[in-house]
């Protein structure tokens, strides 16, 4: 096998960061200055050179953001934010470059492009788009403050989220007292413990970390300190709370959302949303204003029986005042008394070396596809994995695996790359997946037990993977994950998860730590019964971010604070059937739609998972462990990427449009 071009992160310069980025978009301004001096375009002399130049960045960029995502420091994030002004300067003047522009154009025009393939050709579309997006059509003075806007909303997304990072890290609990921690789970106190060890310090260190919120949440029968945790949490980076004013979102929310319109109005869009709509599957905000309320007027009035129903449970607990901080405790004890089952009875039985060697049987018999650990290869962390992926015994993708939460790293699941598949002159480029997550760490007596939840959110970030690593497109801003309209990206993700919930597959990701034994049927039976447990609550929760963001970014901009809290509150006496208390501030960490790509967009999640769960009620048909239906999915969707448009890649494998029958169904929703 060719020797793999991968990431490096050890020894890097990281203070001589800038004067290498500036050194590397000084050298491709010019090698874009000599294309074109071209008399004619063709795709090997215009689009090739322009791969060329984005790889190469993409391969220096890659690295440093990903550790400033999972190893943050002060002297990196110094760095980091001396080089984003410097890539988004670049961004905007590649993007607004008109003679560039007219090039692609004259390709596009041109009697050979009827003869490129479909991937080339949609290469050159999404490119020409792009263009528009970027203000390449605006007079200079527009150009201009368009520019100026973009990297004003790089530097605000960046504080953002580098505030909710900050808050997150900045608070902690210090408790020597075990009554105070009476019903929080064995293996998070010692998690706790060795928390306050780290530290040189006894008795337990309690952080906003999930692996440490989550337990407290669910299981301290201390009310006071599920109190006190959740007003920290749900008050971060804001005017409230224990850090009240500290790292505050408030003016960076305005401005963001100021900007965003100005920017979609310069373009000719009447707001935000109509300007994030543009490359996405979805036609318009009313449209997605629809999916969403209909789906609301599916899930309420389920939503309200569920709620009923905990308050009902909470008041026979003594509990008659039923409050935020205590839905997810008095749930989990619901969720015991009809079931027999928590997330921490599950836990001893997918140890995480056990899921992911059953995540790899699964994927490897529905596409085909083998993982082998891999070493020679530069790591963050000795606790990071690196695996090659095979296909027909060829190496086809690598993919490192980042799993536990810590300190500087920040929070949620993600997935990212190094680079993307492309034809080169030397050969094929093999796609390379980043897949994070932050789940509870190994503890000093047993390996890393994960809940199923944990267990789901891997599968979730590997679909991620997949459709990123299994491409057989070689046009690099088309393969992969590259060029796939937002609203469908959660769609490879959110499909993988089912298998997480099957029969058939349960028995290959689950084994006792200590016996080996699968997850017994009794279990399994209760697990697969509480499936459906409060849905509709979890419906309505997302729904109401999804409508937020949609409405947030379709309205006039916000002068102050205050009018998004308002709006939020709009939306939520419509949607919600729980309302926060007055000093919930989610807004201010919602890093999704202020610091991540969901601006607009945060309805994908249930978009896509209309298109998931339609898609796996074929697997429902043939099999869930069908290796022929399998491959036609990756055949129609995980191969293609981004090369077609995702509609047709969907009814290429469904044979029909999607249908949202087998997401209600699946979320034991009746109409």
């Amino acid at each position: 096998m060719k020797q793999p071009e991968l990431p490096v992160f050890s020894n890097v310069d990281i203070p001589g960061l800038p004067e290498r980025l500036t050194a590397l978009l000084n050298d491709n301004r010019v090698q874009v200055a000599e294309l074109l001096q071209q008399q004619s375009y063709s795709w090997d002399s215009l689009m090739v050179p322009l791969e060329i130049l984005d790889d190469r960045l993409e391969k220096f960029w890659s690295p440093v953001s990903h550790l400033n995502g999972v190893m943050n420091s002060d002297q990196l994030r110094i760095a980091y934010d001396a080089c984003l002004p410097l890539l988004t300067e670049y961004r905007s003047e590649m993007g607004q470059n008109r003679a560039l522009y007219e090039a692609v154009q004259t390709l596009a025009q041109s009697d050979a492009f009827s003869g490129l393939d479909s991937a080339r050709q949609q290469a050159v579309r999404h490119l020409l788009r792009d263009f528009h997006l970027s203000g390449v059509a605006l007079v200079e003075a527009e150009r201009k403050r368009f520019a100026d806007i973009q990297q004003r909303l790089s530097e605000l997304s960046t504080q953002f989220a580098n505030n909710v990072l900050d808050a997150t890290d900045g608070w902690e609990k210090w408790l020597s007292d075990d009554a105070e921690l009476v019903g929080i789970p064995e293996m998070a106190l010692q998690s706790f413990r060795q928390q306050a060890e780290a530290q040189g310090r006894e008795g337990y260190r309690i952080t906003l970390q999930a692996p440490a919120y989550l337990p407290v949440m669910q299981y301290a029968d201390n009310r006071d300190l599920r109190r006190e945790l959740y007003i920290a949490y749900t008050t971060r980076a804001s005017d409230q709370g224990p850090q009240a004013g500290q790292w505050d979102n408030s003016d960076l929310m305005v401005e963001i959302l100021q900007l965003r319109e100005e920017a979609a109005k310069l373009l000719g869009f009447a707001n935000y949303a109509e300007l994030s709509l543009a490359p996405k599957m979805a036609d318009s905000p009313q449209q997605v204003e629809e999916f969403l309320v209909n789906l609301v007027g599916a899930a309420r009035a389920q939503g309200e029986q569920e709620l009923d129903e905990l308050r009902r449970f909470a008041a026979q607990q003594g509990c008659d005042d039923l409050q935020a901080w205590d839905i997810p405790y008095y749930g989990e004890k619901l969720r015991l008394r009809d079931y027999a089952l928590s997330q921490e009875t599950l836990r001893p039985y997918f140890p995480a070396d056990k899921v992911l060697d059953g995540l790899f049987a699964i994927t490897g018999q529905l596409f085909g596809i083998r993982f082998e650990p891999y070493t020679g290869t530069d790591l963050w962390r000795p606790d990071i994995h690196c695996y090659r992926v095979l296909k027909d015994g060829e190496t086809v993708a690598f993919c490192y695996l980042d799993l536990y939460a810590r300190a500087k790293k920040r929070g949620g699941a993600w997935m990212s790359d190094y680079c993307g598949r492309r034809r080169t002159a030397e050969g094929l480029q093999l796609p390379v997946a980043f897949l994070t997550c932050n789940f509870t760490p190994p503890g000093a007596d047993h390996p890393a037990l994960l809940t199923h939840d944990e267990v789901t959110t891997l599968f979730h970030e590997f679909g991620h993977g997949l459709h990123h690593m299994l491409t057989e497109v070689d046009v690099l801003s088309v393969s992969g994950i590259n060029g796939v309209a937002w609203d469908a990206v959660e769609l490879p993700s959110q499909f993988l998860e089912n298998w997480c919930w099957q029969r058939e597959s349960i028995p290959l990701i689950s084994g006792h730590y200590q016996s080996g034994e699968p997850l017994p049927d009794e279990l399994l039976d209760r697990m697969l019964a509480a499936r459906n447990f409060q849905s509709a609550l979890q419906m309505l929760r997302q729904l109401e971010f999804a409508l937020f963001d949609l409405r947030l970014h379709s309205r006039p901009a916000p002068q102050n604070a205050a009018q998004i809290q308002n709006l939020l509150d709009e939306v939520r006496d419509q949607v919600a059937v729980v309302t926060p208390p007055a000093f919930n501030r989610f807004q201010h960490g919602f890093s999704h739609i202020f610091a991540g790509g969901y601006a607009a967009g945060y309805y994908s999640y249930k978009w896509a998972e209309v298109l998931s769960a339609d898609a796996f009620s074929l697997f429902e048909e043939e099999g869930v462990m069908n290796g022929d239906t399998g491959r036609r999915f990756h055949q129609a969707v995980l191969a293609r990427g981004g090369a077609d448009d995702a509609l047709a890649l969907f009814i290429t494998f469904r044979g029909r449009e999607p249908s949202q029958e087998a997401l209600l169904r699946h979320s034991g929703i009746a109409r």
